[in-house]
């Protein structure tokens, strides 16, 4: 008898089993249609942004002044095509869901192309954001060593990083691939927010972890968060079916120049932290906070007992369960 694993003449049923709980659950299977753009694809796409993002530090090192024209020249080119590519078929994938591609029609080559160059020409731009991001994680930090140990190893400027670009796209209406990128950035850094949110600039997340922002939710300039921060929704509008009703907004403000500490959840759209404001760590809010306000729980009551006196105290009887 041969050793290893063969399925032998069971394999045609279980092939047949395979493929008919395709048939019946077809929302968790992509066949018989032509666009979709790929997950593994818009990674690298990040992992390039990342390498024109911050220069000698991703990707390639040894950069100079005499050589750092001639990589960007081969690196932009290589994101246009890869880009260009995704959003062509993530453009295609909503036509065809809506019912207005036909087999084998292309119609979205030219937004496509107008929207790569767009994104392509706003990096610039994006570079300045994240410039203001990297000297609030070197303020915000007393840990912080340098400016290139935020960009080498803080996850939370990895998260901001990722969401910058993706909402680059979002805003320009590209779908799936802002939201494949951000949830990249979450598995990596722990950190889960929405391209659709609203950031301004210098935004600093600390340690990453846990952090929750959603799709409507606002924040000003010289914000800082902790891990575990949540701004999430307090309630979700539905319609007289019972339907989720999209696109209001469900999610808080925060104004500029607060800072919130770790695990504290803010809920509702109409909830707004107003300009200045501390929230303390481990606060629940479902209502407006006035500017420069410090939001904070009372004092738990806590019991020290020493080693002995905990001893006396212990009752075995209380680790009991029976009734």
């Amino acid at each position: 008898m041969a050793y290893g694993f063969q399925v032998g003449e069971r394999l045609p049923e279980m092939v047949d089993n395979i493929v008919a709980s395709y048939l019946r659950h077809e929302r968790t299977c992509y066949i018989d249609k032509a666009f979709l753009p790929s997950r593994a694809r818009t990674i690298e796409i990040l992992k390039l942004l990342l390498e024109l993002a911050y220069p000698g530090y991703h990707g390639r090192q040894n950069l100079t002044r005499n050589n750092v024209v001639y990589h960007v020249g081969e690196l932009l080119p290589c994101i246009g095509r890869k880009l260009y590519e995704q959003i062509d078929q993530a453009l295609c994938y909503l036509e065809q869901r809506q019912g207005r591609t036909k087999p084998g029609e292309r119609p979205c080559d030219a937004k496509a192309r107008t929207m790569t160059l767009e994104f392509l020409e706003r990096i610039p731009i994006i570079r300045e954001q994240l410039a203001g991001d990297v000297q609030a994680a070197y303020d915000g930090d007393p840990a912080a060593v340098n400016t290139d140990e935020v960009i080498l190893a803080y996850p939370g400027l990895l998260a901001v990083t990722v969401y910058r670009f993706a909402h680059e796209l979002h805003r320009m209406g590209v779908p799936l691939l802002p939201r494949m990128m951000t949830e990249w950035a979450h598995t990596v850094t722990g950190a889960d927010i929405h391209p659709g949110a609203i950031v301004g600039k210098n935004f600093f997340i600390d340690h990453s972890t846990g952090v929750v922002i959603g799709e409507t939710t606002e924040i000003g300039d010289y914000v800082k968060l902790y891990q575990g921060v949540t701004l999430g929704a307090l309630s979700f509008p539905k319609d007289e079916r019972g339907g989720l009703i999209r696109g209001h907004k469900r999610h808080p403000t925060v104004r500029d120049g607060v800072t919130v500490y770790a695990n504290a959840t803010i809920l509702g759209g109409q909830t707004v932290i107003g300009e200045g404001a501390i929230v303390g760590g481990s606060v629940f809010l479902t209502r407006s906070v006035p500017p420069h306000a410090i939001v904070s729980l009372k004092s738990p009551e806590l019991r020290v007992l020493e080693r002995d006196q905990a001893d006396r105290q212990w009752d075995p009887s209380a680790l009991d369960s029976t009734p």
